[in-house]
């Protein structure tokens, strides 16, 4: 039954693309996402299966249960867009200005949704519970991964799996890692309030250009100078804003960027080190400052059994080249939220179109559409590794 189950995924590519491209075309924003969880219900009402709407937010949960006793569990799909301009040159652009699915989540919509589909159709097979997660707003903390977990709606559930369609992954490559596998992040800005003037006349302002490029400077120096070389972060300010014109000293500096780490203590390490050099920089030069620092979400902490039950569980697909540990990286997710309450895994799996290789978020960011197929057989081979538990 299973082996014909996965082998009848292939069918299924026709409809895992037409979804895909509706949701490419009609992204909505992170707690914004009504007609896509509106989409994701009426897809579960022409199957009728079950679901709830509204958990946590807009998160829209349904839920498979086998005739025979067994494990609850979870697996997971975010659906929120991003606040980019979809650049790319196809049919199935984004069709909402400044809108855009950049990070795969229209792809994983879709192969849960299917995955759904393939499941209902053995239910009097099955044994245990399979929980359907459609999770809103990853892009944007909070996210949605907490307020659905706080919701209860997943307290029953025994283990919990996700994907990540990863565009700089080859095809047929499916990747984790044992323990820490994404990093946790966080956010921060800083205000600078100098004193502007004349730029013909410097000596009589409080630079806050020359203050902010201080500051640009030696945070950097933090993770290079300030941490143990074998502990892992990254200090990256992504955004300076000063000035409005070339002949005018600029009075105020905005300083934006991200902290990523692993550990908790380094995180702290990182935030006393901020806190220090800020200070002492703007008291040097007689300013003010503001800093306003935001915790995001955790690391990614996979449990070992389930993660390497995910990497063979991919290893019986025939597409799969390879199934590999790597080691971690520094981008970040919400799924850490629920891998704190149960066990449970993340994984990558590959998407690389051929000769062509657009980050995530990028405004020309696309995937090579068969990895959805590699997505659900996976889900189907965990799914199946229960059944005799």
């Amino acid at each position: 039954m299973w082996e014909q189950l996965i082998n009848d995924v292939d069918q299924h590519f026709e409809q895992l693309v037409e979804t895909r491209r509706y949701l490419h075309q009609h992204p909505e924003l992170s707690f914004k996402e009504y007609d896509t969880a509106n989409y994701i219900a009426s897809f579960y009402d022409q199957l009728d299966i079950p679901y709830q709407t509204n958990v946590g937010g807009n998160g829209v949960i349904a839920r498979i249960k086998g005739h025979k006793p067994g494990k609850t569990i979870a697996f997971r799909a975010d659906f929120d867009a991003l606040p980019i301009h979809d650049q790319k040159t196809v049919d199935y652009r984004s069709q909402t200005e400044g809108v855009m699915h950049a990070c795969g989540h229209d792809g994983h919509t879709s192969i849960l949704l299917t995955f759904a589909k393939l499941l209902k159709s053995i239910e009097h097979e099955l044994a245990g519970e399979i929980v359907l997660v459609h999770q809103h707003a990853e892009e944007l903390p909070p996210g949605g991964a907490k307020s659905i977990i706080d919701s209860g709606a997943l307290e029953d559930v025994d283990y919990v799996f996700g994907t990540h369609l990863w565009s700089g992954t080859p095809l047929g490559v499916v990747e984790t890692a044992p323990e820490e596998f994404m990093a946790g992040a966080d956010k921060f800005h800083v205000t600078i309030q100098g004193k502007g003037g004349h730029g013909a006349m410097p000596h009589e302002t409080k630079d806050a250009v020359i203050i902010g490029a201080q500051l640009v400077d030696q945070l950097q120096q933090i993770v290079s100078r300030r941490l143990n070389p074998l502990d892992t972060a990254v200090v990256t300010i992504g955004k300076f804003q000063a000035g409005d014109t070339f002949n005018i000293i600029a009075d105020q500096a905005q300083l934006s960027g991200t902290v990523r780490t692993f550990d908790p203590s380094v995180q702290d390490k990182i935030i006393d080190e901020m806190n220090a050099i800020i200070s002492g920089v703007c008291t040097g030069y007689d300013v003010s400052f503001h800093l306003d620092y935001e915790k995001g979400y955790p690391p990614v902490v996979n449990h070992r059994a389930e993660a390497a039950r995910a990497l063979e569980a991919a290893e019986h697909i025939q597409e799969v080249k390879k199934a590999q540990w790597v080691k971690p990286s520094m981008t970040a997710e919400d799924f850490s939220y629920y891998l704190l309450e149960k066990p449970g895994a993340f994984f990558f799996t590959g998407a690389q179109i051929e000769d062509q290789f657009y980050p995530h978020h990028h405004p020309k960011f696309d995937f090579d559409e068969r990895a959805m197929l590699i997505a659900v057989k996976t889900f189907l081979q965990i799914t199946k590794s229960y059944q005799s538990k």
